[in-house]
């Protein structure tokens, strides 16, 4: 996939894979951030020893919500440009479901298949992806989402015809 593309060629990527990020490591101290940052200090995530002798996971896991906000660093890592784009927002999800724990110190990577582009008003692309969160030697997913996107552009830019 090129780093970088145009608004009128999104369209065409309808139904392909366009995005596979690089591997990201979960470990425990990007946990214990994101439970202070969240105030989400249950044992399962920040207590180690707590988590092993307790759990069924052998120790602590990734929050459930810390995998899906790292859908944003694999998105900038992985997904091509849009010359075109002014500015990204994050519309939301209409399906989410945590398949399988992030286990500490495993590393997970993003798959974005692009579901459906279509433009919105004069400066607007909505962009909808199937996203599975993939964890290195495991078969289950640690997530799957669609979600949706809007491409901010000058209206200008909009290519003819469409």
């Amino acid at each position: 996939m090129p780093r970088e593309i145009s608004l009128s060629d999104v369209a065409g990527l309808v139904g392909q894979e366009i995005g596979l990020s690089d591997w990201i490591t979960v470990d425990q101290s990007m946990i214990d951030a994101f439970a202070g940052a969240t105030n989400d200090h249950q044992f399962i995530h920040v207590d180690p020893v707590r988590a092993a002798a307790e759990s069924p996971f052998g120790g602590t896991i990734a929050h459930g919500f810390l995998t899906l906000s790292l859908l944003s660093a694999m998105n900038y890592n992985c997904l091509p440009i849009i010359r075109e784009q002014t500015m990204g927002i994050n519309y939301g999800f209409d399906r989410i479901r945590f398949m399988s724990p992030v286990k500490c110190g495993k590393r997970i990577r993003g798959h974005f298949v692009l579901t459906d582009a279509r433009f919105r008003g004069a400066g607007m692309m909505m962009t909808t992806y199937d996203i599975g969160i993939e964890i290195e030697d495991e078969r289950k997913p640690a997530l799957t989402a669609t979600w949706i996107t809007i491409v901010q552009f000058d209206p200008k830019d909009r290519p003819e015809g469409v």
